[in-house]
């Protein structure tokens, strides 16, 4: 089929290559954040359970919730230490972290890392891939007490 006398079809055609271009960058812009995410290793139940309770966690570090941190913590990490409960060493340790410049911010972007960072789970531990550690030095959740408890 000829195109009318003085139309411009240079606009109309379009190369296999470009339309996959296209495609791609436009399959890019619509895709959720968890395709892109590092590889998880585990059932995709337990992948979600160690991202609920990490999110507990870190939402009750928010929150000031000394309680309900010491809730997700390993059995040994909530015990009684020089007469003080967990949910008072935890209170304390909240207290300061959330007047620190940056900290509440901080708490904040790994809330957000949550549901597309990593989980690697291998037995009974798992870890979870967050821009900073949940416990000192590492993310590591263990199974316990029928669910995941952060390690220290």
């Amino acid at each position: 089929m000829k195109s009318p006398p003085g139309a411009d079809t240079s606009c109309m055609r379009m190369s296999l290559r470009s339309a996959i271009v296209v495609l791609v960058c436009t399959a890019a812009l619509v895709a959720p954040a968890s395709v892109f995410a590092a590889h998880s290793v585990g059932t995709s139940g337990q992948i979600a359970w160690v991202r609920r309770a990490t999110t507990n966690f870190v939402t009750a570090e928010l929150n000031g919730n000394g309680a309900g941190v010491c809730a997700i913590l390993d059995a040994p990490l909530r015990a009684t230490r020089r007469h003080r409960t967990c949910a008072e060493r935890w209170n304390g340790k909240l207290e300061r972290l959330l007047h620190e410049p940056g900290g509440r911010a901080h708490l904040r972007s790994e809330q957000r890392a949550i549901p597309s960072a990593a989980v690697v789970i291998h037995g009974n531990v798992a870890t979870i891939d967050l821009p900073g550690p949940l416990m000192s030095r590492s993310s590591r959740l263990l199974w316990t007490e029928n669910c995941w408890m952060v390690e220290g």
